[in-house]
């Protein structure tokens, strides 16, 4: 209708034509643009518009009908009668709006494609099947700090020396691409090392149009965060914290690798076990903080006095491990371990206090002490106890028979276990006489041990085996039970002891419950607090400062008075003695 009222027509007119012609029409746009409808006003009803002609032409793409074109004009003999070539004029409008259509939509394609590039964090980079760039996105320009007029001009060459110039491995980076360009089907990842310290991840794939390879695609993701990451935990995992050296992880797996290499070789290795002597009474002077100190600096001594080659590791507290792979002599490691020990003995200032710090070093060797890692362990670990039985400071290399006295140590230890129950422990007192009137005024309890097959065990056989292995609470707990009511005894016979001395170890002063035991042990016999005497060797009060003073200081409360023993074999001083609630000193020879 408004074509034909376009036309001039009434509306009555319209309705006229629609009626009469009004089939053909749809017959003639619906027919895939087959051929032209003329349509003249000359016809009757059509209105007095008689010489006038009005030509539909279907505009049609080679799939679709888009819409149609209207021709107005006169008529004239022939003139629009070519219905092939208003087809053709049709099709080909069809075809061009087809054209513009998709011309659009991948315009819009185009830039979505672009600004998703430029939007994401890898920098991308396209090149032909020669090399030469055809594509990037800004991230690219920004990563490789390449100026987008070189990569704009598609030059590889030129852009190829400005990535060359920041990579710590040039030649790897050509190489594989000259790899990648021989195998066009082949993708590959890596990771690229800068100069600068930055890492990037490298990622290349083929690029492909109807099933050929035209080009590759690159994308580069800065990936520096994650590897340094990466290479945190894995040293983590390998290392100590506090020294930086090698933990026990690493030091095993370093043992291995040189074991199976002496295997091959047919060589000697030696394995080193180090303990520092009494670092706990170090920890205990100056702190947590000061003990670590102590330890950083031991350890950058140890790492100068190895070969390289050598290792040292932390496996430990205060102990430390090395492996001397390569070595021709037994006395090769004496040579190593002796001049650790001169560097250990050093004077040394820790937290502002001067110390005098020694070392214990056990030295098994490959192959004759051990075939694999665990028994070389094993076995340097006993031969350093026994250099620290030997008085400490010296270093020894194992034996088969340290092992026999290891299992003796083990045997005697098991025997202890069960020497309250089985009544072998008694007490024995040593009188303290007044020199200047030579009366008797106390006694001291000294313990002992009568085993059924070794006979009398000596106290510096036992006591320092009952505090490492915590038999000396219990055990300390009866001979203060058995001292009081000796005491008791004593005083109630009109015997001369007014009192008598109980040593107490650093063990039963960290316990909370030494106080109650004391308590109880007074209680149980009815013994006067003043007559109980405590002493305490002079590492025990260096432990632990802040327990120890409170400990201390609710004993002297309950009238109990309080000895320091072996003073002057420690690091303490006169003058930090006075923070403690202390009675006597007994000095000792050396001090």
């Amino acid at each position: 209708m408004q074509l034909l009222a376009a036309f001039g027509l009434s509306e009555d007119d319209s309705a006229l034509v629609l009626e009469s012609e009004g089939s053909e029409i749809g017959r003639s746009l619906t027919a895939s643009g087959s051929y032209a409808f003329t349509l003249s006003t000359g016809r009757k009803g059509a209105g007095s518009r008689d010489g006038e002609r009005m030509t539909l032409v279907p505009i049609t793409s080679m799939t679709r009908t888009l819409g149609v074109l209207v021709i107005f004009g006169k008529k004239r003999e022939g003139d629009l009668g070519d219905h092939e070539l208003l087809r053709a004029v049709g099709t080909a409008l069809g075809l061009s709006i087809e054209s513009l259509k998709d011309k659009e939509e991948l315009a819009q394609t185009a830039s979505l494609l672009s600004t998703t590039l430029d939007s994401t964090a890898d920098g991308i980079l396209v090149v032909g099947a020669s090399g030469r760039i055809e594509s990037f996105n800004a991230k690219f320009a920004e990563m490789w700090g390449i100026p987008r007029s070189i990569l704009e001009s598609g030059d590889d060459g030129e852009a190829l020396s400005f990535v060359l110039d920041q990579l710590k491995a040039p030649d790897e980076f050509i190489a594989k691409v000259k790899e990648l360009y021989a195998q066009p089907d082949a993708e590959s990842r890596d990771n690229l090392h800068f100069k600068d310290g930055r890492v990037f991840e490298r990622f290349s794939k083929p690029r492909r149009l109807a099933g050929q390879v035209v080009g590759r695609v690159w994308s580069f993701r800065d990936v520096t965060e994650r590897v340094k990451a990466e290479e945190t935990i894995r040293h983590l995992a390998y290392h100590d914290v506090l020294t930086g050296l090698p933990n026990r992880v690493a030091f095993e797996e370093r043992l291995r690798i040189d074991l199976a290499q002496a295997r091959r070789n047919h060589q000697k290795v030696a394995v080193m076990f180090l303990d520092l002597d009494r670092f706990k009474a170090v920890n205990d002077t100056v702190g947590h903080a000061g003990g670590d100190q102590l330890l950083q600096q031991v350890a950058g001594e140890f790492v100068e006095a190895i070969r390289e080659g050598d290792t040292v590791a932390r496996v430990g507290g205060d102990e430390f491990t090395f492996i001397l792979p390569g070595i021709e002599h037994t006395e090769d490691a004496g040579v190593v371990a002796e001049r650790i020990l001169r560097s250990v003995r050093q004077p040394r200032m820790v937290a502002g206090q001067d110390f005098h710090v020694t070392t214990s070093i056990g030295i098994s060797v490959f192959p004759k002490d051990g075939s694999d890692a665990d028994a070389l362990m094993r076995n340097a670990d006993t031969a350093m106890y026994r250099a620290k039985e030997r008085g400490r400071d010296n270093h020894q290399v194992f034996t088969p028979a340290m092992k026999a006295s290891l299992m003796e140590t083990l045997a005697l230890e098991n025997d202890l276990s069960h020497a309250l129950e089985r009544e072998e422990l008694f007490l024995r007192y040593q009188p303290v006489v007044d020199l200047s009137s030579g009366r008797v005024v106390g006694a001291e309890a000294l313990l002992r041990w009568q085993h059924p097959k070794r006979g009398l065990v000596q106290p510096d056989e036992f006591i320092p085996l009952a505090e490492e292995t915590g038999l000396i609470v219990p055990i300390g707990e009866w001979v203060l039970r058995g001292a009081c009511a000796q005491a008791k005894a004593w005083q109630e016979d009109g015997l001369g002891p007014q009192w008598v001395s109980v040593n107490v170890s650093a063990r039963q002063v960290e316990q909370p419950g030494l106080v109650a035991a004391v308590a109880r042990a007074l209680a149980e016999h009815g013994l006067r607090p003043a007559s109980l005497h405590l002493e305490l060797t002079e590492g025990a009060v260096m432990r632990q400062m802040e327990p120890v003073v409170s400990t201390l200081s609710q004993l002297r409360a309950m009238g109990l008075r309080l000895c320091v023993d072996d003073f002057g074999t420690g690091y303490s001083s006169l003058g930090y003695l006075k923070r403690f609630p202390i009675d006597t000193i007994k000095i000792d020879r050396s001090f």
